[in-house]
């Protein structure tokens, strides 16, 4: 597609100036930047780049002066990276996939698909389905039996979605993700092990060589415009449900554990792991391989930082770092005094020379 300086700056909200209908085709790095394409210059280290490059057309930091930067247009943005999502929209690639179902699909007669659907290659769609209008299911996808989701689904390809799923609208799904698993859910006939790491013991007797199943009776509810990513696996819950908030976004190779409640407008990085009924309020962050124990609960607004291990209730709008987690303030203290400790015990060691050297015999 081709799109004038001009339409993309209204698009964007910003303002433009220059040869503002002049066409691009895309957005490039300020390095790579040729005629045809806008650079994506918003911060002002990217000016040497920019000069040394063939741009013509340029996204720039304000206050930028883009007559000096050799460009003959630019648009000026009040928050750049806000803006990239803007641009990404623009020139966004959607999925190649034909309207309509195609033959190979197999959907049960009593499945309720709505209009417009776009369902691909070999997908499988069980009975009791309800499906919104709009849908775009990718190939090898399955839907089991009873689940229900809303309009405008982006489903990509090798998604399951489980028995009695229930899901808003607008949502989107990347390859592979499994959604309504069983949980993880097992006991022994008598205490064991666990329960004896559970009470801090400090020795464990003997393991065990049998577990029951607990079987996971609940479902999975996802509210409106939420976004899974790839290889991420949701379980369902084991008598109430799993449920996870409108707005709230999960990266790839995420684990939600059985009975988890994650509120509103969350963001799960990759590889994070929350553990069996742990409970997020809404705008939690849970940074890449941050892990939530079980039955924790996170207060609204807070942050885990990247490996942050929360073993214990975090208060609202606190940010938390380190394994065990802690105030971020408190963690980076903690390290710094851990980096001290080689030259605390330097320091102790000449004392203790210096001590025993000393004429004791008066």
């Amino acid at each position: 597609m081709q799109i004038t300086i001009a339409k993309l700056a209204q698009a964007l909200g910003a303002k433009a100036v220059g040869d503002v209908d002049q066409l691009i085709s895309g957005p490039c790095e300020p390095g790579a930047a040729a005629a045809g394409l806008i650079a994506l210059a918003m911060d002002e280290s990217y000016s040497e780049a920019l000069q040394q490059s063939d741009a013509s057309a340029a996204i720039l930091w304000q206050g930028a002066d883009w007559k000096a930067l050799g460009l003959s247009a630019a648009i000026f943005v009040p928050r750049p990276r806000y803006a990239l999502s803007g641009i990404t929209a623009v020139f966004g690639v959607e999925p190649e996939i034909a309207k309509g179902i195609h033959p190979t699909a197999v959907i049960d007669p009593s499945a309720n698909i709505g209009e417009n659907p776009s369902i691909g290659p070999f997908v499988v769609i069980g009975k009791g389905v309800k499906i919104g209008p709009n849908a775009r299911i990718l190939s090898h996808s399955s839907i089991a039996e009873n689940a229900m989701i809303g309009a405008n689904a982006l489903i990509f390809e090798g998604v399951r979605i489980r028995a009695r799923v229930k899901i808003g609208d607008d949502f989107i799904c990347q390859s592979n993700a499994v959604i309504g698993g069983d949980g993880f859910s097992f006991v022994t006939p008598e205490a064991g092990a666990i329960e004896a790491a559970r009470s801090m013991s400090q020795e464990i007797t003997g393991g065990t060589d049998e577990y029951a199943r607990i079987n996971s009776l609940g479902t999975v509810v996802i509210g409106d415009r939420v976004e899974v990513g790839a290889n991420t696996t949701i379980d369902r819950g084991t008598i109430s449900n799993t449920v996870i908030g409108t707005g709230t976004k999960i990266d790839n190779l995420v684990q939600v554990g059985h009975n988890v409640k994650v509120g509103k407008h969350c963001l799960l990085c990759g590889m994070a792991g929350i553990a069996g009924s742990a409970v997020l309020h809404d705008r939690v962050i849970l940074g890449g391989n941050a892990g939530v124990m079980d039955h924790v609960i996170v207060g609204a607004n807070s942050i885990a930082t990247g490996k942050a291990a929360i073993l214990s209730n975090v208060p609202p709008n606190r940010v938390m770092m380190g394994n065990p987690a802690v105030p971020m303030k408190t963690s980076i203290e903690s390290y710094k005094a851990l980096r001290r400790l080689p030259r605390l015990a330097q320091k102790l060691a000449d004392l203790e020379k210096q001590v025993s050297k000393l004429d004791t015999t008066e």
